[in-house]
């Protein structure tokens, strides 16, 4: 038998063999743990990383965008193109000549910028037909204004504005070296008290009113309307049908136009290129807009095509964007832009950089287009006229675009009508005048997106940012995992050496 010492020293030592085991299986389990972490760690790094560089997230969004993102019946898109619910303001800036008997002296013109008279305006696409397997869509685009007061000033639209005579000054262009006829007109001006300017409400300048000098052609030249208006018959109507792509084969095509008025290119211009209808009419424009890409914008207004390029990113109503501006070479002399040679008309009569010549898109009225206030024109321009102040906050057209789907969140079309106007010598109402781009009025047409819509874009963007961040989720669920991982293994370590520590009193104590 055993001595009762024997028995105690077996019991110690049953009891440190058990401890021990005991302990090894705990810093077994322990280490298994540890390095679960780590390779969890380093499998969602990788795979996070692998995700990024692939971008199937990115792919996954860009792909629902697409899909989205066309003319077809039943999509929010095509509502929004049919309907657009965002208000658009149309104001109206008119110069008030100050001193026209200096002018007529040879003096410098005064004038004075009054306004805005703004116009609420409604747009509807009407006469919607698909064709070509839902590719392309016609349709005609039907425009309507109502006055808003509360955004005019005080005097409203009734206020009485003194400009130029854009009806004789055309008819004194038209017939100046038809000395018969140049006669008649002069002599009837002269019977009817017509001169160089003249004084109408703002109401009548816009939309229209009957003009004696235009009644009297009009008997002679039934086509010659007797009414004149700088928007006649352009309330509660459309500038004819367009037919535009749906984006169903490609997404940069969503509502490119390729036809006007049953076109497919114009006529009035001297080139091939500047004849070319381009892009879509500045409402919507395709998804997916990158900073680098240059956008595409025709307008029947201008009679051309025009391009935008990025300026800088913003934020509307919290919805990030991208503006885009025209650069002053689209509209430059073609000695600074040789591709705008097709635009000086007649062939090789280019005027200065900043203006475009539209006559011959405006029944021969000699209407010239610029920015407000001559904005990047020719300093010639701006200084031939008393009262011009032009400057980038409030006369540059820009449009802010959300980039992921295309819609135009912001925006301001803005555009100067001017009349070139010189001395005749058969017709006296000229008097001395100077030869001049004179400028008549300016338009403002802004849209902002309302509060329904911004909610709806905003759902959308932060959805396909939650989709699009997966990848960056999962990285940090692996620095996580990492940061654990290295927690508990200098932990391990720290308790690997206090137990080495206290080995030897137990073994002391055995």
């Amino acid at each position: 038998m055993s001595s009762p010492s024997e028995d105690s020293a077996s019991r110690v030592r049953f009891s440190t063999d058990s401890l021990v085991s005991g302990r090894r299986t705990m810093v077994f389990c322990k280490s298994c743990f540890i390095c679960a972490i780590g390779v969890a760690s380093l499998a969602l790094l990788i795979a996070s990383i692998a995700l990024v560089l692939t971008q199937v997230f990115q792919d996954i969004v860009n792909n629902r965008v697409k899909q989205e993102i066309v003319l077809k019946n039943g999509t929010e898109a095509f509502e929004t193109w049919e309907k657009p619910p965002p208000p658009v303001y149309m104001q109206f800036y008119f110069f008030h000549v100050v001193n026209p008997a200096e002018i007529l002296a040879g003096e410098k013109p005064v004038v004075k910028q009054k306004g805005p008279y703004t116009y609420r305006e409604f747009r509807i696409k009407e006469n919607v037909d698909f064709l070509d397997n839902n590719t392309k869509v016609s349709a005609s685009s039907k425009k309507s204004y109502v006055f808003v007061p509360e955004m005019s000033v005080s005097e409203g639209d009734d206020d009485f504005i003194r400009t130029v005579n854009v009806p004789a000054v055309t008819l004194m262009e038209k017939f100046k070296s038809n000395s018969v006829l140049a006669n008649f007109i002069s002599s009837y001006m002269k019977s009817i008290n017509d001169g160089l300017f003249v004084t109408k409400t703002v109401k009548e300048f816009l939309w229209g009113y009957k003009d004696p000098l235009l009644s009297v052609v009009h008997k002679f030249l039934p086509t010659v309307e007797e009414y004149f208006g700088f928007f006649y018959k352009a309330n509660a109507t459309d500038d004819g049908t367009y037919m535009f792509l749906t984006g169903e084969n490609d997404f940069r095509d969503f509502a490119r136009i390729i036809e006007w008025q049953n076109k497919s290119s114009l006529t009035w211009w001297s080139s091939d290129s500047c004849n070319k209808i381009n892009g879509t009419d500045g409402s919507s424009f395709h998804p997916l807009i990158n900073k680098s890409e240059t956008i595409y914008i025709f307008s029947s207004d201008l009679c051309r095509s025009v391009y935008a390029i990025f300026e800088k990113e913003v934020s509307v109503n919290k919805i990030p964007a991208y503006r885009f501006i025209i650069p002053k070479e689209v509209f430059a002399n073609a000695s600074i832009n040789p591709a705008n040679a097709g635009f000086c008309v007649p062939d090789g009569n280019c005027l200065g950089s900043g203006l475009l010549n539209v006559s011959k898109c405006k029944q021969d009225a000699p209407i010239i287009m610029s920015s407000p206030h001559f904005y990047q024109a020719d300093e010639k321009f701006v200084n031939d006229i008393v009262g011009m102040n032009p400057n980038k906050e409030d006369h540059e057209t820009s449009m802010d675009i959300n980039p992921l789907t295309g819609i135009l969140v912001r925006g301001a079309k803005q555009l100067q009508l001017n009349i070139f106007i010189e001395k005749i010598p058969s017709f006296s109402q000229t008097g001395n005048v100077r030869t001049l781009i004179f400028p008549l009025m300016y338009i403002n047409e802004s849209v902002v997106i309302d509060a329904t819509s911004a909610e709806k874009v905003r759902s959308v963007v932060n959805q396909a940012n939650v989709v699009m961040n997966i990848p960056f989720m999962i990285m940090a669920l692996g620095i996580i995992f990492g940061v654990i991982f290295i927690a508990l293994v200098c932990k391990a370590r720290t308790s690997e050496v206090t137990s080495d520590d206290q080995v030897p009193i137990i073994q002391s104590a055995a």
